[in-house]
């Protein structure tokens, strides 16, 4: 793609790495939009209690509200490349923009909760463009020599996100509205958009090649259909009903016609080639095993404080921040050990300490003490920061700079279908498990332990009861993670030393845009 030179970016003779005023302002543009991004997949689920009762529905319906989101994002991170070679990336961060605008609107004003999931969809199409996209604009911006000190930049929200957005979304909740946790995207959006037509560089469109919209049309349905007849067979009770087979072989045929294509095409939605790689092939495997264990129990640790405890929305937000300081303390640190050891040695005791924090959440009952909680989410938090970039960069790391855009996908795609699929899991199991112990059909188990925690006659009892339904997901959870040791043990035991590019190649610099995690 060709863009017209910024007066922020030198030349490839520039030596001076600072980022000056132009580069920043254009920074605070895509910061603010990876902010809407990233805060808006950690409010929601703060929120999933009170959406539960707001639309009188069950857990496993509700989730929707997060899984329809991250599957929208998987779907929209392959178009970003091909639609910002197509349109131009500021044309293409506008449109992310007015188009998760659209959706947080539309979001807010959501009459049920299939509505609520539709609008949620919107969002994540938009949400999925941002990072990359804003990614893209900046490191071109800034030039090679500077990308470091960009992505020093773009990581503030994305430590920050996993703190602040629970605590803002649990404090919307209760004292505006559940509506404001949507709402609050349109000022930030409007001021963005106005900023991005005013100071993002333009540039023109170039020839792109031909997208996969057929292997798109196919991976993303089909995850969606298979995930929704897995869902409803603790409401029917059978795997032989028609809105469990049907939806889930509708899914099956959709993924494996997928595969076998994307085999056979030139230019495949995912290269399965790339998996030809050893190094590739283990880390996505590992990276695969761990979102759908870690962000599945995730989901559920907000709704066991407001719905098992009691606690305000706002309050569960403020317990869930020890997970987010623990990764925010612990990812510069790994980074750094990245750049002096082997990706293994790093991420076995990350996913050891994710292992020991998940514990305690085994065993969970409705008199745990906080104390114990919180310590152990902080450990969680720690075993993450040494997980997620080190799996990543190893994944990366071995290939050949041609393929790291298509690698780059890849990893997105699979980590957010992952994650969205042990989110369903774990969504699936609490919801059988509530309506079975409160004696009602699972798609009114969480009301009715709602109702139950609520009155003060029977609120001991339901306590306990609700409790001994969060504690199995979790084990699930546990069980998911301890077998990601498995993989993560055949990681690379050697210190990667990748060979000096080419004179003049701008390959060592070239920035790989990961999606933001959820």
């Amino acid at each position: 793609m060709s863009a017209q030179p910024s007066p922020a970016a030198p030349g490839a003779a520039g030596l001076d790495d600072k980022l000056d005023r132009g580069v920043l302002k254009i920074a605070s543009v895509v910061v603010l939009g990876a902010i809407m991004a990233i805060l808006d997949t950690t409010v929601v689920n703060v929120a999933l209690q009170k959406l539960t009762i707001q639309f009188s529905t069950s857990f496993d319906t509700i989730q929707w509200v997060a899984t329809g989101y991250m599957l929208a994002l998987a779907t929209v991170i392959p178009v970003t490349g091909w639609a910002s070679d197509r349109f131009g990336t500021k044309r293409l961060y506008l449109l992310a923009i007015g188009t998760f605008l659209i959706g947080s609107m539309l979001a807010g004003l959501a009459w049920n909760v299939e509505s609520l999931i539709i609008f949620r969809v919107v969002q994540g199409l938009g949400g999925g463009m941002l990072m990359p996209a804003g990614m893209t604009i900046l490191t071109r911006t800034a030039g090679p020599q500077r990308i470091g000190r960009v992505m020093s930049v773009l990581g503030v929200p994305m430590l920050l996100g996993p703190i602040c957005g629970p605590i803002l979304g649990g404090w919307l909740v209760d004292a505006v509205s559940w509506r404001w946790i949507f709402y609050i995207n349109v000022p930030i959006g409007v001021i963005a958009f106005v900023l991005a037509l005013r100071l993002l560089p333009k540039d023109k469109a170039s020839k792109s090649g031909r997208f996969d919209f057929a292997g798109l049309l196919m991976v993303s349905p089909g995850l969606a259909a298979l995930i929704f007849g897995v869902s409803r067979i603790p409401s029917t009770g059978t795997v032989t009903a028609i809105e469990v087979w049907l939806p889930a072989v509708a899914g099956i045929v959709l993924l494996v016609s997928f595969v076998l294509r994307a085999l056979r095409v030139a230019d495949p939605l995912m290269d399965l080639g790339l998996f030809k790689n050893r190094t590739f092939s283990v880390s996505m495997i590992t990276l695969s095993v761990f979102c759908m264990g870690f962000f599945g129990a995730m989901l559920l640790l907000p709704t066991y404080f407001t719905l098992v405890r009691g606690e305000s929305a706002l309050h569960a937000g403020l317990l869930l921040a020890p997970q987010g300081f623990g990764a925010m303390i612990m990812m510069p640190i790994a980074g750094r050990l990245f750049d002096k050891f082997a990706a293994r040695r790093i991420v076995l005791p990350g996913l050891a300490l994710i292992v020991v924090g998940m514990v305690p959440f085994t065993q969970v009952t409705s008199t745990t003490p906080y104390a114990l909680l919180l310590s152990a989410a902080f450990v969680m938090g720690l075993g993450m920061g040494c997980t997620m970039m080190p799996i990543t960069s190893a994944a990366l790391q071995t290939l050949r700079s041609e393929d790291m855009a298509k690698a780059s996908t890849t990893t997105s795609i699979l980590q957010q279908t992952s994650g969205a699929i042990g989110s369903a899991i774990m969504s699936i199991v609490l919801a059988a498990l509530l309506g079975s112990r409160f004696g009602v059909p699972t798609n009114q188990g969480q009301l009715a332990a709602t109702a139950a925690t609520l009155n003060p006659a029977t609120q001991t009892a339901a306590s306990a009861l609700a409790a001994g339904a969060f504690a199995t997901p979790f084990l699930i959870a546990t069980v998911i993670l301890a077998v990601c040791l498995v993989p993560a043990a055949f990681l690379p035991n050697k210190r990667f030393i990748p060979s000096p590019p080419p004179t003049g190649s701008d390959d060592a610099a070239a920035p790989v845009p990961v999606a933001p995690l959820h």
